[in-house]
């Protein structure tokens, strides 16, 4: 598996979570790879690349804004996001791009 989402041609959504953890992470690896595997089973999911140091950011990518939505309505993803504000968390913030162009190697 890469590192980097192998995307479709532009255009797409990209949703950027960007976090900073408390010091009791007890259930976070077991929950954040569970959010993982089910955000792949989502409609409309492109792909994901994530990366934790005292920063953590993981950019998910989405085929339109219909599917973000049904992402953040996902009962089992609502559960983790309220663990998150009250017990991982110290800071975070979403972000939604539209992505209109992309390149690479």
């Amino acid at each position: 598996m890469s590192l980097i989402a192998e995307t479709p041609a532009p255009p797409y959504y990209a949703v950027i979570f960007s976090s900073l953890r408390n010091a009791d992470i007890e259930g976070y690896a077991r929950t954040a790879a569970r959010m993982m595997e089910l955000a792949t089973e989502q409609p409309g999911f492109l792909g994901v690349e994530a990366v934790r140091e005292d920063l953590g950011i993981t950019v998910s990518y989405w085929s339109d804004l219909q599917s973000i939505k049904q992402w953040k309505a996902n009962a089992e993803h609502r559960l983790a996001q309220q663990m998150g504000m009250d017990k991982w968390y110290s800071s975070y913030k979403t972000r939604i791009a539209l992505v209109e162009r992309d390149y690479g190697k």
